[in-house]
């Protein structure tokens, strides 16, 4: 159970932090982020993070011996 819950989380970092990035890169308009690059730098680390926590979930929802 706790596996899904690291793959839940880590969709959800990852998806954050894609959008972040995207405003930051002015990809996506109509926010106060958009254009700023600091937020490019906290969603690029966001989406590492949610990335690290999918790939630990996925590792960990194997078959227990």
């Amino acid at each position: 159970m706790r596996s899904l819950g690291f793959v839940i989380v880590g969709v959800v970092a990852l998806v954050i932090g894609g959008v972040f990035a995207g405003q930051g890169a002015n990809l996506i308009p109509g926010s106060s982020m958009t254009g700023d690059p600091t937020w490019l730098y906290i969603g690029l680390a966001l989406a590492v993070i949610g990335i690290v926590l999918i790939v630990l979930g996925i590792r960990r929802g194997g078959v227990r011996r």
